[in-house]
């Protein structure tokens, strides 16, 4: 079954001195370049996912701004196997190329990490299903933040296990050492 990684919104804005920095990023990272590795190993593709927000009044991931630049660990290797998709949706397949680029290649199984789980992972993750391809979400290379409903605070480690029990139903959650054993 032929695999692309599809490595979601990975920014300047979600780590430290950003505009909405999430809960422990840089360890996503961290797991987030090894799966990397092992694809680019493979010679398998690699999409890196970025967000442009050009709404008005956006406060992050602003068009041309550092914040709303691919992380400098993760920049792709030009002329490979490579790809950088613009969206502007938390869906990375939403007004994008990704669906088309990926037929063309024949892929049937995505593998997912990136930010934030609780939206762009989440709704990226839901709709690959429903375009019929297996994902693979990889738990300990995503991130996210706490979050407040009705005054009261929902840790980021209770909103990242929330939502990938419940991406469980749909998708294979596993850890970066399990998926590359």
């Amino acid at each position: 079954m032929k695999q692309a990684l599809i490595i979601i919104d990975v920014q300047n804005d979600y780590f430290s001195e950003g505009k909405m920095e999430l809960y422990q990023p840089q360890l996503a990272l961290k797991k987030i370049l090894k799966v990397r590795e092992y694809f680019r190993n493979q010679q398998l593709p690699v999409y890196y996912i970025q967000h442009i927000n050009n709404k008005p009044g956006a406060t992050f991931f602003q068009p041309d701004s550092h914040g709303a630049e691919l992380h400098h660990q993760l920049l792709p290797i030009a002329d490979t196997n490579e790809f950088i998709i613009h969206k502007s949706y938390p869906n990375s397949f939403l007004q994008t190329t990704l669906h088309e680029y990926l037929q063309q290649q024949k892929i049937e199984q995505l593998v997912i990490c990136g930010m934030m789980t609780h939206m762009c992972v989440d709704s990226t993750t839901r709709q690959a299903v429903e375009f019929g391809y297996q994902p693979i979400v990889i738990a300990d290379a995503c991130a996210t933040l706490s979050l407040e409903f009705n005054s009261t605070i929902i840790s980021a480690t209770n909103v990242q296990n929330s939502f990938l029990a419940a991406l469980n139903y749909l998708a294979t959650v596993q850890s970066a050492e399990q998926f590359l054993s």
